[in-house]
């Protein structure tokens, strides 16, 4: 039965819209039908409300975070499977017919709730690479392929040096996952990074 709630709970909290309702509510608009259709923090950005972008990738982020950690707390066990939910509920909402967001931020939210460290090499990778390129699509995918490469290093090296910790090794799996699933919901992106066609983040 807990696995089954904890399912449940960490689908419903990923699922929420809050791109969506933010940019209804604030400004009668429905982010569905501005820039890439989007109902990420980056697309509500195109609205030009630098605030309500700002508050749609904290509370995307935070949908992310919040099941994991209680979920880290009460059921570790489980964690996995939070992990993986909340992020499905971001990226296939029954709410929106499920066509949700790409899944970065709450991917991020996920992240420091699992590690701290690997939450902010992502942050370090991604500011890097949207400096020289210009692009979040591809920062996104970097960084998420950076925090797979590097817990996967840890996971070979760590065992040697110290005792395993259970955040490297019970992590690689889901890691993965959320690369594969990354590269997924930027598909058109990449698509467009190959025509030269995708555009650029203004830093």
């Amino acid at each position: 039965m807990e696995w089954f709630l904890i399912t449940f709970f960490s689908y419903l909290c990923g699922s929420i819209p809050f791109g969506l309702i933010l940019t209804k509510i604030f400004s009668g608009k429905d982010i569905r039908n501005i820039g890439s259709g989007n109902i990420g923090a980056t697309n509500v950005l195109r609205t030009g409300n630098k605030f309500l972008a700002a508050t749609t990738l904290i509370l995307d982020l935070f949908k992310g975070y919040i099941p994991v950690i209680i979920v880290q707390n009460f059921y570790p066990e489980y964690f996995q499977i939070s992990a993986v939910m909340a992020f499905m509920g971001h990226i296939f909402p029954i709410w929106l017919n499920f066509k949700g967001g790409k899944g970065v931020a709450t991917y991020l939210g996920i992240l420091f709730a699992l590690s701290f460290q690997l939450s902010l090499l992502f942050i370090f990778t991604w500011v890097v690479t949207s400096l020289i390129f210009k692009y979040s699509s591809l920062s996104s995918m970097f960084a998420t392929l950076t925090v797979f490469a590097v817990n996967g290093i840890q996971e070979i090296i760590k065992p040697i040096l110290i005792e395993t910790s259970a955040t490297t090794s019970s992590t690689t799996f889901i890691l993965f996952f959320f690369l594969i699933l990354i590269i997924f919901t930027h598909r058109k992106n990449i698509d467009n990074l190959k025509k030269k066609s995708e555009k650029k983040i203004k830093i």
